[in-house]
């Protein structure tokens, strides 16, 4: 796949020198890019696996911040904070 993207630039590039459109990805000579030829769904799968991991992440950060020792800790904060003004 790397070798056909390289010859793809080559190509994009040969036809800059030339003066040629470098759009035209009809005319003979050009190599035929297939970007997903072999990995279909392989972006929806690591989208999903990152909203999985997002997920847990914050499920974690609510178990955290709900328990009691962080809710005394915020509250102490929160009472010094008001006490000092």
């Amino acid at each position: 796949m790397l070798s056909r993207w390289r010859a793809a630039v080559r190509c994009v590039a040969a036809r800059r020198v030339a003066g040629e459109r470098a759009d035209a990805s009809r005319d003979e000579g050009w190599p035929a890019v297939g970007w997903a030829s072999g990995d279909a769904g392989m972006t929806t799968a690591e989208y999903a696996v990152g909203t999985v991991a997002a997920v847990a992440f914050a499920v974690v950060l609510y178990k955290v911040v709900t328990s009691s020792a962080v809710g005394d800790a915020l509250r102490g904060l929160v009472i010094s904070a008001l006490q000092s003004l």
